[in-house]
């Protein structure tokens, strides 16, 4: 059986890790809970990228050789990916013996072939991107396009991979695999780059030596990226043959700055060595933090060893994968991420954990024993449709859609015992009704337990225990969505999941920051009559809204209403607006303006009026 093969991109170690870096390694260690809980075979890859000028340029700057730097970087990695509970099997370094000698036979290979050829190279180029650019891309300031550093003019003797040769095939690879690069969005960047003509790629240099010599040249040291994106195969055995149970890669998880070395580069290196393409490479955007570029130089670097110290990491990785789309960029923020534990994981998932667990010992003394016959088997029914839907949306890689439907399984469950009331049941002393009822909410737990696992590996461990179950390695799914499997357990509550945060520092900052009764009034609030009101297509959360605002044609507003209203409940209602903000799309549609709503937990209303008014009345 092959192995579902999972990788990281190698991480560059010019740096402490940071956000991108822990968003990248989640999803990926995620992805390979899951596949194992689905009972494959899994190979997760990650770790470093140590060549190149960038290196030899920051090792010189501290005093330090390039490979002492390289091992005392490495080491932040790889402490981090154990704090974060990382489940790799293997983490290659571009500096081991394997990999070089991996590098140097695959050049070979090429050059033999008949694909690399020696030249001169003029151009200008990015040292931090190791990469060159043409004056199309640079523009009159001679900046890089990606880092917006200045590029230096380059010329130096060269080696060139003929990739004007693999255009063509290339852009046949990517007609015949139309889901190879995910999102689409990129995949048409892709294929328009591609389109636009490509020019042979200088793969060597001579301008630094800290780099793998090319074999029959030691005057060269082998361009990065190309000894980089090697690791894929100089990890699992480097021949052909070595790892055909492994190879082709399943998935490339990428930063979308480097999608371009993955999705052309990589593609056409590996059909002139005549071994078979990746099947997926899915570029995920770039992090902010609170609305502004990360960077140094403003303090807002997120430095994921204090998020898990101060949230847990089972909260840190629920925020990551659940606040943005994988693929689309994301930002990152404290306040967001308190209230998602204190809404989500302390109120829904928390609170039926303890909830549960609680009416279990008390009403039967922390046994539950399976029904002789099952009334209502709905749970069970609910439960496997959501696994349906998270295999639907774990298949094009939204972790946040899956986490969407498991968490409105927990909602469901918080709701059917609010409904079959096991406190009524016990004092009705209808002790049939109440084991079965008590019994469904143990099995959705477990259910709950296992789905939950790939994503909140801590919290699902925690849960198992407490349901008498031994540990998640020695079950697959197929378990878990049995509802009705464990004849008897014995339930004891040990431990709280999650514990609220409180937010007076968060408070604090927000009274801090007043504004003037100037940048008040620059505010313009207005009523607006709801006119028509639509769900938007493919958007769990969104409502097409056309308003009257008091001016002479309707304006449309597109709010996130739907988990809260129907479209119906909308149509009539006054409410409050603000009618001077720019223009934004969502999910392509342009929304003028935005209305204002008050939420509680998960309660929200709409703002409106005591009175009726006329459509655009000022609220001042």
């Amino acid at each position: 059986m092959k192995r579902y093969y999972i990788t990281t991109p190698i991480y560059y170690v010019n740096d402490v890790p940071h956000i991108g870096h822990s968003y990248t390694t989640l999803a990926a260690d995620t992805l390979a809970r899951y596949k194992r809980l689905q009972g494959e075979k899994v190979f997760f890859l990650t770790g470093t990228d140590e060549h190149g000028q960038k290196i030899q340029k920051a090792a010189k700057s501290v005093n330090l050789t390039p490979q002492e730097l390289a091992d005392k970087v490495v080491s932040n990695f790889q402490r981090l990916w154990k704090k974060l509970g990382i489940t790799n099997d293997f983490f290659v370094r571009t500096t081991d013996d394997y990999h070089v000698k991996c590098v140097q036979e695959a050049f070979e290979y090429i050059y033999k072939k008949g694909d690399i050829y020696k030249g001169e190279y003029e151009g200008w180029y990015c040292i931090p991107c190791e990469s060159y650019y043409s004056e199309i891309e640079i523009g009159e300031e001679k900046l890089c396009p990606v880092c917006g550093r200045k590029l230096d003019l380059v010329k130096e003797e060269s080696y060139f991979f003929k990739l004007s040769a693999y255009e063509d095939k290339l852009l046949k690879f990517y007609e015949e695999n139309p889901d190879f690069v995910i999102p689409n969005t990129r995949f048409n960047e892709i294929k328009s780059f591609v389109k636009g003509g490509l020019k042979d790629l200088s793969i060597t240099r001579t301008s630094f030596d800290w780099g793998i010599p090319v074999p029959f040249d030691d005057k060269h040291v082998i361009y990065v990226w190309f000894d980089a994106l090697l690791n894929y195969v100089s990890a699992i055995g480097c021949r052909k043959g070595e790892f055909d149970e492994i190879w082709p890669a399943d998935v490339h998880f990428v930063g979308k700055d480097i999608l371009r070395f993955h999705a052309v580069y990589w593609p056409a290196f590996l059909m002139s060595l005549d071994l078979p393409l990746p099947k997926h490479v899915v570029a995920h955007g770039w992090w902010t933090v609170d609305g502004k570029k990360m960077s140094k130089s403003l303090g807002n670097v997120v430095d994921p060893n204090e998020m898990i110290e101060k949230y847990t990491r089972d909260a840190y990785r629920y925020f990551l994968l659940r606040n943005v789309p994988f693929g689309l960029d994301g930002d990152f923020s404290e306040r967001e991420l308190i209230e998602r534990i204190n809404s989500e994981l302390v109120n829904d998932f928390g609170n039926l954990v303890n909830r549960s667990l609680t009416m279990i010992e008390k009403y039967l003394d922390g046994v539950v024993n399976m029904p002789i016959t099952v009334e209502d088997d709905s749970l069970a029914k609910l439960g496997k449709s959501t696994y349906e839907n998270v295999v639907k949306h774990m298949d094009i890689f939204r972790f946040d859609e899956a986490l969407i439907d498991i968490f409105d399984y927990v909602r469901a469950v918080n709701k059917y015992i609010t409904e079959k009331e096991p406190w009524a049941l016990h004092k009705q002393k209808k002790s049939a009704e109440l084991n079965e009822v008590l019994y469904n909410i143990f099995s959705a737990l477990k259910f709950i337990a296992g789905v939950i696992s790939p994503f909140l590996p801590d919290s699902s461990a925690k849960m198992l225990e407490m349901l008498g179950l031994n540990d998640i390695g020695s079950y697959n799914i197929e378990f878990f969505l049995d509802f009705y499997n464990v004849e008897q357990a014995k339930v004891e509550k040990k431990t709280i999941l999650f514990e609220r945060i409180e937010q007076r520092k968060e408070e604090s900052k927000k009274k801090e920051k007043r504004i003037s009764i100037d940048e008040f009034f620059n505010v313009e609030l207005r009523v607006a009559k709801v006119l028509e009101a639509e769900d938007v297509e493919k958007s769990r959360k969104l409502i097409k809204l056309k308003i009257d605002i008091g001016e002479e044609k309707p304006r449309t507003l597109v709010a996130g209403l739907k988990e809260y209203y129907k479209p119906e409940e909308l149509v009539g209602k006054l409410i409050v607006v603000v009618a001077n903000l720019k223009p934004a799309k969502l999910m392509g549609i342009e929304s003028n303006g935005m209305l204002l709503a008050a939420k509680d937990g998960e309660n929200l209303s709409l703002l409106t009026v005591e009175k009726p008014v006329k459509p655009g009345a000022k609220i001042s």
